[in-house]
């Protein structure tokens, strides 16, 4: 008796994970929310950076055209 496809310590580890995830109500979308709320942080820091580096380029063209008069 193989056990068919998967064995015994394939289940286990399926049943590990689905006790983990489902263990109490609300977890997932816990857990979705939070990842969504990360992802949301990183979409506006990025934003952030790409102004930082704008604002940087203008000081330095605005520098070399002072030094250039």
């Amino acid at each position: 008796m193989s056990g068919g496809i998967f064995g015994i310590w394939q289940w286990l580890v399926v049943g590990l994970i689905v006790v983990l995830l489902f263990a109490r109500p609300g977890k997932i979308s816990g857990l979705m929310g939070d990842f969504g709320k990360g992802l949301s942080n990183f979409r506006k820091g990025m934003k952030d950076d790409g102004n930082e580096k704008k604002n940087i380029e203008e000081e330095v063209t605005e520098n070399t055209d002072k030094n250039k008069s």
